[in-house]
């Protein structure tokens, strides 16, 4: 009996062995292709809310405090990422700041927010989305999204009346939720750059 504990665990640590080995080279062949992917998909997501600028330039910053700070205000959002948006010319054209929004009905949503000095949200571009088809994953849609192309307000909030100030985004049809976590998500991005960002890096 005891041979045979013996042997199957033997068998037992040549398999996890392998199957490690293997699931070890499947990650290093792949690592690479899904991180270049994923970069095309932010830089892509740079170039939709900056479409005039010549590139874009990682800003260093502190991200636990910079996600502290919004979330002090009242948002349940994370600062992920932020571009600095140059010309041509290498004038700073304004920032693409990336937030995960929290509060979606489905889960998290990632979205990149352009923001020109002046403080005009030059509109967003989701690059994680798992809202519902046909309802949360409306936000990807024009119709919803470039109601917060190029505004210049304080703050956006939802309302399901129709929107009838700058600053209100008509709600997507039974997805209220998905729509206030957008609004929170850019909202959050504004409290950041006006706090940190507008008229020059901190």
């Amino acid at each position: 009996m005891n041979k045979k504990i013996v042997h199957d665990a033997l068998i037992l640590t040549a398999f996890t062995l392998v199957l490690g080995l293997i699931l070890a080279v499947v990650y290093g062949i792949t690592k690479d292709p899904i991180e270049a992917a994923n970069q095309a998909t932010r830089e892509a997501a740079y170039k939709a809310v900056f479409s005039d600028a010549d590139s874009f330039t990682m800003m260093e910053y502190d991200k636990d405090a910079a996600t502290a700070s919004v979330m002090e205000k009242g948002y349940s959002d994370t600062i992920d990422d932020i571009e600095i948006a140059n010309a041509a010319d290498g004038t700073v054209l304004g920032y693409v700041i990336t937030v995960t929004a929290k509060d979606g009905s489905q889960g998290s949503i990632t979205f990149s927010v352009g923001i020109r000095n002046d403080g005009t949200v030059n509109g967003y571009s989701i690059t994680d989305i798992s809202e519902t088809p046909g309802l949360g994953m409306k936000a990807a849609d024009e119709e919803f999204y470039s109601q917060f192309e190029n505004k210049n307000v304080e703050t956006f909030e939802v309302t399901k009346t129709g929107a009838t100030a700058e600053n209100q985004i008509e709600a997507i049809t039974g997805s209220t939720i998905t729509s206030k976590a957008m609004a929170n998500g850019v909202n959050a991005a504004l409290e950041y750059f006006r706090s940190n960002l507008q008229g020059g890096a901190q």
